[in-house]
């Protein structure tokens, strides 16, 4: 096993579930950083607190490029606060969640329930991840569907599953001109780079980023990757990959809310996370699709295709089964534990 898999088999493992409502908080705060967030760059840190937690952000971890209002970097802490919620669950407890804008943090208070148990998400935790290879086409059945739309809608947020050819080419035309927009722009390319780890060194060595091997490539040393990727990673090739990996989908997923401000960007994460997890435990795959968001010229053209009023596009994904990629890595817990009383 190489040293890539051993950190995988120990951040990965599964929950830890308490017989007598005991709080373990560092398991909390484990599998809460399995979440998923932009770039996989991780903007969190935790505060912990007597039966509580605040998910904090970490701006130092920021994407002002593709991410120039934090949304990205919100959602990702609502994606913590929400594996927080179930691996409470899991340990006896019931979790309220509030967002103190003042502050930009949330808050996620604990309390013993005798009816909170492990469930289905909380076992999903350590199996979710976003599976950028592609999918086998196979249709979703309408009950699935219920499930994944109800685990997926909740305090101002909904998500529209969509599945008919004409809304799916128009969409994958947005991905497409997101993509030539992103990757001719110096600045962007710039920093995604920065979040590349080309190989299994570099990712266990900094816990964080885009691993090559998790979207099936081969790793490379540092000098040569960046060479190559320099010139391979073109906007016409990556709409290519992008349009094909759409059409092997089921479903595209779009998470809508009511406002585009921080407190709906945690809320949508939460919503995401939710869908993501459910998806998990029915082996059903998800990946971001986020270009016609980012890009800030193609979201009318988005939110006119979707026939959306008084709503704005907050994230999309697409969704269908297909295999399991590598998993990505994490950072030690010490790295993002800020403080912690008895």
């Amino acid at each position: 096993m190489s040293t890539y898999e051993q950190a995988v088999a120990e951040q990965r493992r599964p929950g830890r579930e308490s017989q007598d409502g005991s709080l373990d908080m560092m398991e909390l705060v484990r599998l809460a950083t399995l979440a998923a967030s932009s770039h996989n760059t991780q903007p969190w840190k935790f505060r912990l607190e007597d039966k509580a937690v605040a998910v904090l952000p970490h701006f130092a971890r920021r994407c002002p490029v593709v991410d120039p209002d934090d949304g990205h970097l919100f959602k990702s802490l609502g994606c913590a606060a929400e594996n927080f919620v179930h691996a409470a669950m899991a340990q006896g407890h019931v979790a309220q969640v509030a967002f103190d804008r003042t502050e930009s943090e949330i808050r996620v208070s604990l309390e013993r329930s005798p009816s909170a148990k492990a469930g289905d998400l909380f076992h999903a935790i350590p199996r979710r991840q976003c599976t950028k290879l592609p999918y086998d086409g196979r249709p979703i059945s309408s009950n699935e569907r219920d499930v994944l739309e109800q685990a997926g809608s909740g305090d101002g947020v909904r998500v529209l599953l969509i599945d008919d050819s004409r809304t799916r080419e128009a969409i994958i035309e947005y991905v497409r001109e997101g993509d030539v927009a992103q990757l001719s722009d110096r600045a962007f390319r710039k920093e995604l780079m920065a979040w590349l780890r080309f190989n299994d060194a570099s990712a266990v060595r900094t816990g964080d980023g885009l691993a090559l091997r998790t979207m099936g490539r081969p790793s490379a040393p540092d000098w040569l990757a960046r060479l190559i990727t320099r010139f391979a990673l073109t906007g016409k090739a990556q709409a290519q990959a992008d349009a094909a990996n759409i059409r092997s989908s089921a479903l595209i997923a779009v998470f809508v809310a009511g406002d585009d401000a921080p407190t709906a960007w945690v809320d949508a994460g939460r919503a995401y996370e939710r869908f993501a997890l459910q998806a998990t435990a029915l082996d059903i795959r998800t990946a971001f699709i986020n270009q016609p968001i980012e890009v800030c010229r193609l979201r009318p053209q988005l939110h006119s295709l979707l026939e959306l009023e008084g709503e704005t596009a907050i994230l999309m994904l697409r969704v269908g089964y297909g295999p399991l990629a590598p998993f990505s890595l994490r950072r030690p817990l010490q790295h993002v534990v800020v403080q912690a009383t008895a």
